[in-house]
């Protein structure tokens, strides 16, 4: 929704565009945590006031979730475009490589959302942590799926357990994101990238030479 939203309820604000206000939290969530992040600092970062805050979004944790939605709509929209590479080795690539640059933009916080969000959550809130990695054993999923197929398309290895390998590269990619997060730069985490698509190429199968995924621009 990017319109002005048209909603009913006392202590709304005129002209409220709740992609905006989406983009705000965001900030605070991954700046501070979900629990770090106070209503207070939430509010003010999108302009409305508390009550305002449970009439569009009902309570703090729909915020986050919806929150989670919108980053990734936007921030981490990328991936899914890396499974239509032509090749696993190239879908693999790209997609470590997108991450980099996405992990590393200057334009937002470091590091990814989805592990900065909940990483000290009490047991309250432990919903939040299953709900953080229920987000990232889903791109886990699909790119399984996308190796899977190349397996059985002779893109791979025959015999390839493309399960573990689809979750040793979401793994990488969560990895970058907490050396991202603690201030590791771009060039020191595409070297990293460079020493697993080494081990990567020793999936293919005999003669398969490893052809680099197109260039990429950050997210």
């Amino acid at each position: 929704m990017s319109s002005t939203a048209s909603y009913r309820g006392r202590g709304r604000p005129r002209n409220f565009v709740e992609d905006e206000a989406l983009d705000r939290a965001i900030r605070v969530f991954w700046e501070h945590g979900y629990e770090g992040a106070s209503l207070t600092d939430l509010t003010a970062a999108m302009g409305i006031n508390k009550p305002s805050l449970y009439i569009v979004f009902g309570s703090k944790e729909e915020l986050f979730k919806r929150a989670v939605a919108r980053y990734r709509e936007t921030y981490v929209g990328y991936a899914a475009g890396t499974l239509e590479e032509p090749t696993a080795y190239g879908a693999i690539e790209r997609y470590l490589r997108a991450a980099v640059d996405a992990l590393t933009d200057g334009g937002h916080p470091p590091g990814c959302l989805t592990i900065q969000g909940g990483l000290s959550c009490a047991p309250a809130n432990s919903g939040i942590s299953t709900f953080l990695a229920d987000q990232r054993t889903a791109f886990e999923g699909k790119l399984a799926r996308r190796l899977a197929r190349a397996e059985k398309e002779g893109d791979l290895a025959p015999g390839t357990d493309t399960a573990a390998l689809a979750r040793f590269v979401t793994t990488l990619g969560q990895g970058l994101a907490v050396h991202a997060a603690a201030g590791a730069g771009r060039e020191d985490l595409q070297a990293a990238v460079d020493v697993a698509l080494r081990a990567i190429a020793s999936y293919l199968p005999p003669g398969h030479a490893a052809a680099p995924a197109a260039p990429t621009t950050g997210a």
